[in-house]
Protein backbone atom coordinates (compact mmCIF):
# COMPACT_ATOMS: atom_id res chain seq x y z
CA UNK A 1 0.00 0.00 0.00
CA UNK A 2 1.57 3.62 -1.17
CA UNK A 3 1.86 6.38 1.05
CA UNK A 4 -0.36 8.74 -1.41
CA UNK A 5 -3.58 7.24 -0.53
CA UNK A 6 -5.40 10.75 -0.24
CA UNK A 7 -9.33 8.77 0.48
CA UNK A 8 -10.48 9.43 4.16
CA UNK A 9 -9.42 7.27 7.08
CA UNK A 10 -12.00 8.84 9.63
CA UNK A 11 -15.13 9.56 9.31
CA UNK A 12 -14.64 13.04 9.82
CA UNK A 13 -12.27 13.94 7.01
CA UNK A 14 -15.01 13.33 4.48
CA UNK A 15 -15.20 16.91 2.77
CA UNK A 16 -18.55 17.65 2.11
CA UNK A 17 -20.20 17.99 -1.20
CA UNK A 18 -19.78 20.98 -3.25
CA UNK A 19 -24.12 20.54 -4.36
CA UNK A 20 -25.90 17.67 -2.80
CA UNK A 21 -25.55 14.37 -4.73
CA UNK A 22 -21.73 15.48 -5.71
CA UNK A 23 -20.48 12.66 -3.22
CA UNK A 24 -22.75 10.08 -4.78
CA UNK A 25 -22.28 10.21 -8.59
CA UNK A 26 -25.44 12.70 -8.86
CA UNK A 27 -25.98 15.43 -11.51
CA UNK A 28 -26.51 18.98 -9.94
CA UNK A 29 -29.61 19.94 -11.29
CA UNK A 30 -32.04 18.32 -13.54
CA UNK A 31 -33.13 14.42 -13.75
CA UNK A 32 -31.93 12.40 -11.44
CA UNK A 33 -30.32 14.93 -9.19
CA UNK A 34 -31.40 15.12 -5.71
CA UNK A 35 -34.73 16.30 -5.03
CA UNK A 36 -34.41 19.67 -2.80
CA UNK A 37 -35.93 20.53 0.45
CA UNK A 38 -39.36 22.41 -1.18
CA UNK A 39 -40.32 19.22 -3.16
CA UNK A 40 -39.58 16.86 -0.46
CA UNK A 41 -41.14 19.09 2.49
CA UNK A 42 -44.19 19.43 -0.05
CA UNK A 43 -44.55 15.40 -0.67
CA UNK A 44 -44.56 15.02 2.63
CA UNK A 45 -47.94 17.26 3.49
CA UNK A 46 -49.49 15.34 0.55
CA UNK A 47 -48.54 12.05 1.63
CA UNK A 48 -49.44 13.06 5.36
CA UNK A 49 -52.59 14.16 4.07
CA UNK A 50 -53.16 11.52 2.85
CA UNK A 51 -53.04 9.13 5.90
CA UNK A 52 -54.80 11.53 7.81
CA UNK A 53 -57.81 11.11 4.97
CA UNK A 54 -57.49 7.36 4.66
CA UNK A 55 -57.55 7.51 8.64
CA UNK A 56 -60.30 9.07 8.24
CA UNK A 57 -62.44 5.92 7.24
CA UNK A 58 -61.69 3.81 10.03
CA UNK A 59 -61.33 6.30 13.17
CA UNK A 60 -63.49 9.13 14.15
CA UNK A 61 -61.33 12.39 14.27
CA UNK A 62 -61.62 13.20 17.76
CA UNK A 63 -60.72 10.02 18.98
CA UNK A 64 -57.47 8.93 20.65
CA UNK A 65 -57.04 5.71 18.27
CA UNK A 66 -56.99 8.31 15.39
CA UNK A 67 -53.82 9.53 16.80
CA UNK A 68 -52.01 6.39 16.66
CA UNK A 69 -53.96 5.19 13.11
CA UNK A 70 -52.39 8.00 11.19
CA UNK A 71 -48.78 7.37 11.52
CA UNK A 72 -49.68 3.34 11.12
CA UNK A 73 -51.22 4.50 7.81
CA UNK A 74 -48.61 6.81 6.60
CA UNK A 75 -45.99 4.43 6.77
CA UNK A 76 -48.10 1.44 5.80
CA UNK A 77 -48.70 3.85 2.32
CA UNK A 78 -44.74 4.62 2.10
CA UNK A 79 -44.20 0.77 2.10
CA UNK A 80 -46.75 -0.30 -0.78
CA UNK A 81 -46.02 2.88 -2.77
CA UNK A 82 -42.12 2.74 -3.01
CA UNK A 83 -41.66 -0.11 -4.09
CA UNK A 84 -44.60 -0.32 -6.76
CA UNK A 85 -44.64 3.04 -8.26
CA UNK A 86 -40.81 4.38 -7.64
CA UNK A 87 -42.05 6.88 -4.57
CA UNK A 88 -45.09 7.80 -2.22
CA UNK A 89 -47.95 9.83 -3.92
CA UNK A 90 -46.69 12.46 -2.95
CA UNK A 91 -43.26 11.97 -4.59
CA UNK A 92 -44.77 10.65 -7.34
CA UNK A 93 -46.91 13.89 -8.10
CA UNK A 94 -44.06 16.23 -7.67
CA UNK A 95 -41.86 14.18 -9.65
CA UNK A 96 -39.57 12.55 -7.32
CA UNK A 97 -38.94 8.65 -7.01
CA UNK A 98 -36.97 6.84 -4.01
CA UNK A 99 -34.17 4.63 -5.58
CA UNK A 100 -31.55 2.31 -3.83
CA UNK A 101 -28.09 3.84 -4.17
CA UNK A 102 -26.90 0.30 -5.52
CA UNK A 103 -28.97 0.59 -8.12
CA UNK A 104 -31.69 -1.85 -8.69
CA UNK A 105 -35.41 -2.09 -8.01
CA UNK A 106 -35.87 -0.82 -3.94
CA UNK A 107 -36.68 -4.33 -2.60
CA UNK A 108 -39.05 -4.62 0.67
CA UNK A 109 -36.93 -4.15 3.56
CA UNK A 110 -35.90 -0.23 2.24
CA UNK A 111 -39.06 0.72 2.23
CA UNK A 112 -40.05 -0.52 5.69
CA UNK A 113 -36.92 1.05 7.49
CA UNK A 114 -37.24 4.12 5.80
CA UNK A 115 -40.97 4.40 6.86
CA UNK A 116 -40.49 3.56 9.89
CA UNK A 117 -37.38 5.93 10.76
CA UNK A 118 -39.59 8.30 9.18
CA UNK A 119 -42.64 8.41 11.26
CA UNK A 120 -40.17 8.93 14.02
CA UNK A 121 -39.75 12.54 12.61
CA UNK A 122 -35.80 13.10 14.14
CA UNK A 123 -34.06 10.85 11.25
CA UNK A 124 -35.81 13.02 8.84
CA UNK A 125 -34.67 16.32 9.74
CA UNK A 126 -30.61 15.32 10.11
CA UNK A 127 -29.18 15.71 6.76
CA UNK A 128 -25.82 15.67 5.45
CA UNK A 129 -24.41 17.74 3.18
CA UNK A 130 -25.72 15.64 0.03
CA UNK A 131 -29.47 16.32 1.20
CA UNK A 132 -29.77 12.72 2.49
CA UNK A 133 -32.10 12.53 6.06
CA UNK A 134 -31.19 9.74 8.42
CA UNK A 135 -33.71 7.56 7.04
CA UNK A 136 -32.58 7.43 3.32
CA UNK A 137 -28.73 6.61 4.87
CA UNK A 138 -29.87 3.77 6.81
CA UNK A 139 -32.02 2.50 4.34
CA UNK A 140 -29.68 2.87 1.56
CA UNK A 141 -31.83 5.29 -0.43
CA UNK A 142 -31.56 8.60 -2.29
CA UNK A 143 -34.58 10.57 -3.45
CA UNK A 144 -33.94 12.20 -6.98
CA UNK A 145 -35.51 14.39 -9.02
CA UNK A 146 -38.26 12.50 -12.08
Amino acid sequence: MSGTDDRPRNFGELAPSVYPGERLGLPESGPRSVARAGRRILALLIDWASAMLVSLLFTPYESAAYTWVTPLVFAALQVVFIPTIGGSVGHRLLGLRVVALVGGWVGLWRPIVRSVLLTLVIPAIVWDSDQRGFHDKVAGTVLLRG
